[in-house]
């Protein structure tokens, strides 16, 4: 399988929904279009801070949004891997490796020093394409949820 790693493009809405939505099914996230349409908007707008990458192989088959994040401890800014899912009949092919390779590759460009991210300890297919690709932390992540949730 050949697969080709892009940006995200304006004809990418209705197979990147699809892909989006069953992220947001895998980790039981209650999502529904109009929060959809509105990270659609973000990929969309130059000036947003997320981006999206998308793996192409005879259609999406992989989906990844990155931002950038300011490390002041390190004086630096990073990159935060936010979302990145593959298709269940595309996994095994690469699409993972080769968007976490474009990652990297446009982090490099971008000047970040980490690409950052979070997984479900129990994501196990995920985590083992996680622990051959990048460096496993000692950090706990905790959320303070605020009134605007």
């Amino acid at each position: 399988m050949s697969i080709t790693i892009r940006p995200v493009t304006s004809g990418d809405r209705a197979a990147w929904g699809r892909l989006y939505a069953a992220y947001a099914a895998f980790y039981n996230v209650t999502q529904t279009e109009a929060m959809r349409d509105r990270v659609w908007g973000w990929l969309m707008d130059a000036d947003h801070e997320v981006t999206g990458l998308v793996a192409e192989a005879d259609g999406l088959i992989g989906i990844a949004h990155v931002r950038p994040f300011a490390r002041p401890l390190a004086a630096a800014t990073g990159g935060y891997l936010d979302d990145l899912f593959v298709d269940p009949a595309a996994r095994g092919s690469g699409a993972a490796d080769a968007l976490l390779a474009a990652i990297k590759a446009e982090g490099a460009q971008r000047g970040w020093g980490v690409i950052r991210w979070i997984t479900a300890e129990d994501n196990a297919r995920a985590r083992a394409v996680y622990d051959r690709t990048a460096e496993a932390t000692q950090w706990v992540t905790y959320d303070l949820t605020t009134a605007a949730d």
